[in-house]
């Protein structure tokens, strides 16, 4: 008998030795159990804390692919989900799975939603969060823009290119941050200006860890590498903290093929007719288009 048929079962005999739990589990990987019981429960390689303080409300569910949300409420805590996390947002787009246990027997369970997070508000030592279920992604609009820059993301499936190639990123050291978005390096001077600029800053150690910032400026000057991030990450960049460098796109077919020699996966259409052609008519002294005279 399969798990969902022994829940059956167990309900149908009328007893009411049930309990829900929720799983959630970050974009780094990191996993978080919760259970509405007064004991911990485990199965699936997780431990479902009792007394953690997060509950769901009842879920609306319909046939269809209408999108089906709910949401969560929750107490913050060092033990559980922690209010700096939140902050660094590091539950942005978190997945949540809930189940329908038999918490006598934790096998004879029925899943009862998947999703993920979505608004999240904090206030009072609590949080509350919007769960959004899978038919979400049908609220945003898909398909491929004809433009003329690469509409790939360097490093993507689209893209193709390694970024782990020698001379395409840096792993170390911030000597000094400023403002806290200008990060100070001493040296690295083994790259031109502006090698990094619109490439993407990962954090590896640190309050910050995980972290990911976007550059906006990289200047080399006086032995000096500044580096400027677009905004400030939601936590804080201490000097000496390791980051990851990753060398910049800005989307243009000569970049692609003079700084990647990525030419055959550039997703741009270069050659596209700009809003001037399209609105250009022939007339005497006008330059033909075709190679053929005006007359």
């Amino acid at each position: 008998m399969s798990g969902g048929e022994g829940l059956l079962a167990h309900l149908a005999g009328g007893a009411s030795e049930v309990a829900r739990c929720w799983r959630v589990t970050r974009a780094d990987g990191v996993q978080y159990g919760f259970t509405d019981h007064d004991r911990a429960l485990a199965f699936e390689g997780t431990v479902f804390k009792a007394d953690s303080g997060l509950s769901a409300a009842a879920l609306s569910q319909t046939t269809g692919l209408s999108v089906d949300n709910t949401e969560a409420v929750g107490a913050l805590s060092d033990a559980s989900i922690r209010e700096a996390d939140i902050l660094a947002g590091r539950f942005d787009g978190a997945v949540v799975e809930a189940w329908l246990v038999n918490w006598s027997a934790p096998e004879n369970r029925a899943l009862q939603f998947k999703g993920s997070f979505g608004e999240l508000e904090r206030q009072g030592g609590a949080f509350q969060v919007e769960l959004r279920g899978l038919a979400e992604p049908m609220n945003r609009p898909e398909g491929r823009v004809y433009q003329r820059p690469c509409s790939a993301v360097l490093g993507d499936a689209a893209c193709r290119f390694d970024l782990t190639v020698s001379g395409y990123a840096h792993e170390g050291a911030v000597s000094a941050v400023a403002d806290g978005r200008v990060l100070i390096f001493e040296g690295l001077d083994e790259f031109v200006p502006r090698w990094f600029e619109r490439g993407r800053m990962v954090v590896l150690s640190g309050a910050a860890e995980g972290l990911v910032g976007v550059i906006k400026n990289d200047r080399f000057s006086d032995g000096v590498r500044r580096v400027e991030l677009w905004e400030e990450l939601r936590a804080e960049i201490a000097a000496g903290d390791l980051v990851r460098l990753e060398a910049g796109c800005d989307k243009r077919m000569e970049t692609c093929r003079l700084k990647f020699a990525n030419i055959l996966n550039f997703q741009g259409f270069p050659d596209i007719p700009g809003e001037d052609w399209v609105m250009a008519y022939p007339g005497r002294g006008s330059a033909p288009s075709d190679g053929e005279s005006l007359r």
